[in-house]
């Protein structure tokens, strides 16, 4: 997924995407983008990117790397982008689809295949992390080792402390599913949007979003298995959303590089 604008990247209005881990005159200019370190990382098989935001600049970069483009055409939300992708995920003759964010680059090879591993017993794998702060990511709600929903913080803060203090995962975004699974849910998930309201030229409007941790509820509700796998250290699943993680980001690569 690289199709988002990275507002709270302040001073930049490019893809987020296509920042470099090597910087150069400045943090925003440089070499070896998010992206591209990304790539690099994916376990072999046929490739999508789903793009909209400077979709013009994302293809240049990544013409090499032998990926097909979907676009976007809205920014609807996580399930909107894994909907942009359904023509790929229906035509792919592969047993498993893994699906990540274009701004987390630090992923191991290994750890997208142990997610695949998972899907010998389960149809979908969440990918996790356990922070000493959980700030306001979505959490996993855990049941006898299977994740029965994904909550977000605006509904968790709320929760009483000691139910608060059960939940330990956090929800990176990353995720792989057996691709039949995937490909008979993504109509349900387009049949079910939900109304939020956003700022548009200066006024609050409703808009159509999806979001990819309602599809996992649908699953669950259908008897559907879905597991999770915790990474060792948390800084393989690092957003990079604003100007603070960009310079963390580059200073974990520049040291992986000494």
């Amino acid at each position: 997924m690289a199709a988002g604008r990275g507002s709270r990247m302040q001073g930049y209005d490019g893809n987020k995407t296509l920042l470099p881990l090597a910087p150069g005159s400045s943090v925003f200019i440089g070499s070896h983008p998010i992206l591209m370190h990304l790539m690099e990382n994916l376990p072999a098989g046929p490739r999508a990117m789903v793009v909209n935001h400077c979709k013009d600049q994302v293809m240049a970069v990544t013409q090499g790397t032998g990926a097909v483009y979907c676009e976007q055409p809205v920014l609807n939300g996580t399930g909107g982008a894994i909907l942009a992708a359904g023509e790929f995920v229906n035509a792919q003759r592969v047993a498993h689809v893994i699906i990540t964010m274009g701004d987390v680059p630090f992923v191991q090879k290994r750890t997208y295949d142990r997610l695949v591993d998972g899907l010998g017993t389960h149809d979908l794998m969440v990918l996790g992390f356990s922070p000493e702060d959980k700030k306001q990511y979505g959490m996993l709600e855990i049941e006898t080792g299977r994740v029965r929903k994904i909550t977000e913080w605006k509904y968790w803060k709320d929760y009483p402390a000691e139910r608060q203090a059960s939940l330990t995962v956090c929800n990176s975004g990353i995720y792989a599913a057996r691709r039949t699974a995937l490909a008979d849910y993504l109509p349900i998930l387009a049949s079910r949007p939900q109304i939020v309201q956003k700022q548009v030229n200066g006024r609050m409007t409703d808009i159509e979003e999806y979001f990819f941790t309602d599809l996992i509820e649908f699953m669950v509700k259908d008897g559907k298995r879905v597991g999770f796998h915790v990474v060792d250290d948390e800084h393989e699943t690092m957003g990079i959303d604003d100007v603070a993680a960009l310079e963390k980001a580059q200073a974990i690569y520049r040291a992986s590089t000494r």
